[in-house]
């Protein structure tokens, strides 16, 4: 069975054509190649400001969360499921150069039946948490409340989102601009940042449906019948060996499988605050490789072809994921983010320091390829397991 057969009858889509498709003819703001949305100073019609709001949610990856908490109590995966929504909305913003002063509501459904108190408590002292964590930084979050809603006839589990808004001055906008001859800065998603409690498997947000179900065990479906929709045809429902606390070992550390998969989105906040305080000037392009993963850069560039030829190593949740599955690679790299989720773009000269900033944060770094002038818009990946074109 082909992977976009078994993506289609679990309902979802690697590359989300027919989003797309819908949104195709919608206005694109007034930097259509900026990486989000921005629009006109609204908020206070001051033409050298602008306005951003943005919107995302942890996706499927809170039903993993009510399995493995189901199984074994640990409310600590619901931390980094507030974690993983407000990231996704967060370092998109800081793609633009928005890295502070940003406003934050919380929109919380859950099937109360099945999610407790406690989980919703765990929610939203997590993004308070955040919060303060990300002050230390010099990152400003705002939380402006929300809305909880007990809605279990159209959430099986819970569904975790954020809503975030920021006004920003034009001339520090960060619009994609990326030259040939530019060189990409690499940041791994995978290790244990300074910042971080704890190792990190580089998972992100994205891939979720595919990874729970290729790599989780079939007993699970009849355990927890209520962590998937059931029109999903039983033959690709929790398909793979594993189990949530079967363990795996990383750099000389036993680790859940389940916990693994279930590492929070990393966030780049601390490494850009100060990256864009000091080098504004020389970034031509930040891209998030979230939904589309290695290929996500494709969607922001003309007439150029950019080669990454010297990645990060696969980390083992992406290996762990890809023997499971049996997805071919290029298919890997363009679902999930395959151990760096952060790309800078900027000159030769100014990509050392860059590096070097991330190491100051125990974030692994460094050039991972180039770009050059071409005809349309290609990604090239030249990996261990072959090179790729998108």
């Amino acid at each position: 069975m082909s992977n976009q057969y078994k993506y289609n009858l679990r309902g979802v889509s690697a590359t989300k054509d027919e989003v797309h498709a819908a949104i195709q003819h919608l206005d694109k703001g007034l930097y259509p190649n900026a990486f989000c949305k921005i629009i006109p100073d609204i908020a206070a019609g001051d033409p050298d400001f602008c306005n951003l709001m943005h919107a995302d949610t942890a996706g499927t990856k809170t039903s993993l969360a009510y399995m493995y908490w189901r199984e074994t109590g640990d409310l600590s995966v619901w931390k980094g499921i507030a974690q993983d929504a407000l990231i996704m909305n967060l370092d998109d913003m800081a793609c633009v150069g928005c890295v502070d002063d940003i406003i934050i509501s919380s929109t919380i459904g859950r099937n109360k039946n099945l999610i407790s108190g406690d989980v919703i408590s765990t929610l939203i002292n997590a993004a308070v948490d955040i919060q303060k964590q990300m002050a230390d930084y010099g990152v400003k979050i705002h939380l402006s409340g929300g809305e909880t809603a007990d809605v279990g006839d159209i959430v099986r589990t819970v569904d975790v989102g954020f809503t975030a808004f920021a006004r920003m001055k034009r001339a520090d906008l960060i619009i994609n601009d990326i030259q040939p001859g530019d060189v990409i800065v690499g940041l791994a998603s995978y290790g244990k940042a300074s910042y971080e409690d704890a190792y990190n498997g580089g998972m992100g947000s994205n891939g979720l449906t595919s990874a729970r179900h290729d790599v989780f065990h079939h007993d699970y479906a009849a355990k927890y019948p209520d962590s998937f929709d059931p029109n999903t045809p039983e033959s690709v429902v929790f398909v793979g060996n594993k189990r949530l606390t079967d363990q795996i070992d990383i750099d000389g550390q036993s680790i859940d499988i389940g916990k693994l998969v279930l590492s929070p989105t990393r966030t780049y906040l601390p490494y850009l605050k100060v990256l864009l305080d000091n080098q504004r000037s020389n970034i031509h392009g930040l891209i998030h490789c979230t939904g589309g993963g290695q290929s996500k850069v494709g969607k922001f560039i003309k007439n150029r072809r950019v080669i990454k030829n010297d990645l990060l190593p696969i980390p083992p949740l992406f290996q762990l994921i890809q023997e499971e599955s049996g997805t071919t690679w290029k298919e890997m790299y363009q679902v999930f983010n395959m151990g760096h989720r952060l790309e800078v773009y900027t000159t030769a000269e100014a990509a050392a320091s860059m590096v070097d900033l991330a190491k100051s944060f125990d974030i692994d770094a460094k050039i991972i390829g180039y770009v050059e002038q071409a005809e349309g818009e290609h990604v090239r990946l030249e990996t261990p397991h072959g090179t790729f074109d998108y």
